[in-house]
């Protein structure tokens, strides 16, 4: 494996932390003290570089631009984040429970 090929593996990762606070704010057009206060919500903990500095994944950006979504359409910053936190909430039981379905569908018939 060459540096390039670690490099792009990092980049396709969408945890990979690969912003800084102003380019995330920049692409979000948001403020850094957006992402502060969603950080301070709790609905995302960036991950912080040796320097201390605050760094972004792109799976943290997209639950940032659908907190600004509700926030543009005048919802407190907190209730914003709550929101976004439940949706992604219901969405997992929601994953969880096709789960169980496919995997109850998926048994053989016992009754033979």
């Amino acid at each position: 494996m060459t540096a390039d090929d670690s490099l792009g593996g990092r980049l396709d990762d969408d945890d990979y932390p690969a912003y800084t606070m102003g380019r995330a704010a920049e692409l979000l057009g948001a403020t850094p003290g957006f992402l502060r206060a969603i950080g301070e919500a709790r609905l995302i903990t960036p991950l912080r570089s040796p320097g201390g500095h605050r760094r972004y994944s792109r799976y943290q950006l997209r639950i940032a631009a659908r907190a600004r979504e509700l926030v543009d359409q005048g919802t407190p910053v907190e209730a914003a984040c709550r929101i976004v936190i439940l949706e992604d909430q219901l969405e997992e039981a929601q994953r969880i429970n096709a789960e169980f379905r496919r995997a109850a569908n998926a048994t053989p018939d016992d009754s033979r």
